[in-house]
């Protein structure tokens, strides 16, 4: 998978001229001078030509303090975004349930975090090529991310898993939008090309409490999953 680049900042040459922009500086030499109690037409050239330079130079700190700010969040979301599916990774995705375990052992609420495992990625790779497995991976991404909501988080856990944290849901509700999640994918072929390729994935569900852990949370999750395909493959 290609690395992704970072883009150059929108608008920092023009934000950086307007830090020398000759109105501007008049305008602020004329401040200055205000404040110091000076009459601005009483400023010799030299005093003059200083305070520009102060102001320019100030600007100008300025413009690239927030340039380096926006490039480090730039950075920071390329750190916790997936790399293939534009959803948290697994960094990104422990840390937001560590918070929400926190949350939990606070303020009370249930929450509950879902685990997705793709049915037959491989048979996909091996028929129609990775590019195909890996269009079924963001095609399933965008299918969990359109069925959620905003308070909860989906994420990619490994190859073909996922994670979904359901806020402040139940075992009982959170087992109901996970049935709903599987079958919204189940129900929407990935197209690739002119064919039409079925997708579906199990899934497992566990209810976390405030004093347990985030890797022992997913692998309960995991575990689970495991435990309804079993179930299903026995009928």
């Amino acid at each position: 998978m290609a690395a992704k680049e970072l883009k150059p900042v929108a608008g920092s040459t023009s934000r950086k001229r307007r830090a020398s922009d000759g109105p501007a500086l008049s305008r602020a030499v004329q401040t200055m001078a205000e404040l110091a109690g000076i009459d601005e037409g009483a400023l010799s050239p030299e005093l003059r030509g200083t305070l520009r330079r102060v102001f320019a130079e100030n600007a100008a700190m300025r413009l690239e303090l927030e340039d380096s700010r926006m490039r480090i969040t730039q950075l920071e979301r390329l750190a916790d975004e997936d790399a293939l599916t534009p959803i948290a990774n697994r960094r990104a995705f422990v840390r937001e349930l560590s918070r929400m375990i926190a949350f939990t052992r606070r303020y009370g609420p249930p929450s509950s975090v879902v685990y997705f495992d793709v049915d037959g990625l491989k048979k996909i790779n091996d028929a129609h090529g990775h590019p195909a497995g890996d269009a079924a991976l963001r095609h399933i991404a965008e299918i969990l991310c359109k069925n959620v909501r905003s308070s909860d988080l989906v994420g990619r856990l490994g190859g073909d898993e996922f994670g979904v944290i359901l806020a402040q849901t139940n075992q009982e509700q959170a087992a109901a939008k996970a049935a709903a999640l599987a079958q919204a994918i189940g129900k929407t072929a990935l197209r690739w090309g002119k064919v039409k390729i079925p997708v579906s994935a199990a899934y497992g569900v566990y209810s976390f409490s405030g004093s347990d852990d985030a890797q022992v949370a997913i692998e309960a999750a995991d575990k689970a999953m495991y435990k309804q395909k079993r179930v299903a493959s026995a009928r």
